[in-house]
């Protein structure tokens, strides 16, 4: 199941990409069911806080009709940056599943790891899940970037 939900957050990514967005994608489950999808739209709305992770948490958010995100599970093509762990802790993501690591800004143990901190909230981070397809179609991305400059 774990591999089906990671398929559709890459299906976000891959809408990214062709957006020239940097290809990252969620999408957030509660009850077995996607509630929230999203792909990262920094470049196309011109905000630095547009990441996948943060428009998905506002989307399951609207969906559920409160802030705390009890009992969802997120799953998310590249490992979160600080700003996204935070969001997912402080909205109470009950399970984060990581596709690729990022080791230049990723927040869940690859360059520091926010999931270990004592706060109100403890997110279970499960990493692994379609390793191979998720870095790809970020090698891929910015490999074109290079070529296109």
């Amino acid at each position: 199941m774990k591999e089906i939900f990671m398929e559709k957050a890459l299906k976000e990514a891959e809408k990214a990409y062709k957006k020239n967005e940097v290809p990252v994608g969620v999408v957030i489950v509660k009850d077995g069911k996607i509630i929230a999808r999203a792909h990262n739209l920094k470049e196309t709305k011109q905000m630095s806080i547009a990441h996948a992770e943060i428009l998905a948490i506002e989307k399951a958010s609207k969906k559920l009709n409160s802030w705390r995100l009890i009992d969802c599970d997120m799953y998310v093509t590249l490992e979160p940056c600080t700003m996204c762990m935070g969001a997912i802790i402080s909205s109470r993501i009950k399970n984060l599943y990581i596709g690729a690591l990022d080791p230049k800004t990723g927040a869940c143990g690859s360059f520091v790891d926010l999931s270990t901190y004592k706060y109100n909230h403890t997110v279970n981070v499960f990493k692994g899940i379609l390793t191979d397809k998720c870095e790809y179609i970020l090698k891929d991305f910015f490999k074109n970037l290079r070529r296109n400059k």
